[in-house]
């Protein structure tokens, strides 16, 4: 009767068992600091809005600034989502008996808001301040994106700890003149050169705060 448990062969498997116990809790880590991440579960994230409300129509085609429906972006830490009146300012009279907009006549004549599915959002532990960007040279489409060329609005960046680090650390690329913090089409990287981004970082007196109290209050 043989001693051994095992054939000889089964020797060359454990180089390739030890390895295996190696990588599956790396693989592991890896799965839930990645996969559990705001790049993969929420950029991209575009929900269905109670109206099919166009921004490539609207601050594309027709060219309207953020400011008209986002009124309190520059006075406020939210960039406020419109009342129903400011639908109806321009609805009253074009394709007012649009079957898309119902929801926006019914909100106009009880007087309740329209259930808008907010798409941005950072957790309560979080602060930010929209004037506190928009105001000193961070333009809109630094965190949202191209919003003009989306029929349905969707989550361009992961709005991560980290990802507003980079832009505190490094914040030249991304300053622009006040004047077009709305300009959606403005590239900050190519319509600027180093030396006005240098200039823009001096005027606004930018110097980002990397310390917790910053966003965490």
């Amino acid at each position: 009767m043989s001693r051994f448990l095992f054939p000889k062969w089964s020797n060359l498997l454990l180089p390739t068992i030890i390895a295996a116990a190696l990588t599956i809790p790396l693989y592991a880590v890896f799965f839930v600091a990645y996969g559990f991440s705001p790049k993969t579960l929420e950029v991209g994230y575009q929900p269905k809005q109670p109206v099919p409300f166009s921004h490539a129509l609207h601050a594309g085609e027709l060219g309207m600034d953020c400011r008209y429906c986002h009124t309190s972006v520059e006075k406020a830490a939210h960039a406020s989502v419109p009342p129903t009146q400011t639908c109806m300012n321009c609805h009253t009279q074009i394709r007012p008996q649009s079957p898309k907009l119902e929801p926006v006549r019914e909100s106009y004549e009880t007087g309740l808001p329209v259930e808008w599915t907010r798409i941005h959002k950072l957790p309560d532990f979080a602060y930010f301040d929209h004037s506190a960007h928009v105001n000193r040279g961070i333009g809109c489409v630094s965190c949202h994106g191209r919003i003009d060329t989306m029929e349905v609005v969707y989550q361009k960046s992961p709005l991560s700890m980290g990802w507003c680090l980079e832009c505190h650390r490094n914040p030249e690329i991304n300053l622009r003149p006040t004047s077009e913090i709305t300009n959606l089409g403005f590239d900050s990287a190519t319509d600027l050169t180093a030396e006005d981004r240098e200039a823009l970082k001096k005027k606004y007196h930018i110097s980002p705060s990397e310390d917790c109290s910053t966003c965490h209050r």
